[in-house]
């Protein structure tokens, strides 16, 4: 899983079929103090993330096993909004 922060959206209205009904949302991963790093990447949203929040996202593989993109062909899906997240004894971040 990567922590990643949601900095947009993808409108495709022209797109494989199975894809039909699934929002897309531009996200970039974050380290462990919440700084944006490497590229963006474009994921499925199984959740209902919105802009500026920080979410879990699964590649590969995983990502074709939630309920929102099973069987279908995505590469990366938002599947967990989060709360917070501590490093040793410091909170990183709360919502």
């Amino acid at each position: 899983m990567i922590l990643a922060k949601v900095v947009g959206t993808v409108v495709s209205t022209r797109k494989e079929p199975s894809l039909d009904g699934l929002k897309f949302l531009l996200v970039r991963a974050i380290d462990e103090e919440g700084r944006e790093t490497g590229n963006f990447l474009v994921a499925a949203d199984a959740v209902g993330a919105g802009p500026e929040e920080i979410v879990l996202i699964a590649s590969g593989s995983s990502a074709r096993q939630t309920l929102a993109t099973d069987k279908r062909p995505v590469d990366a899906v938002v599947m967990g909004i989060v709360d917070s997240w501590d490093v040793g004894d410091k909170t990183k971040y709360k919502k």
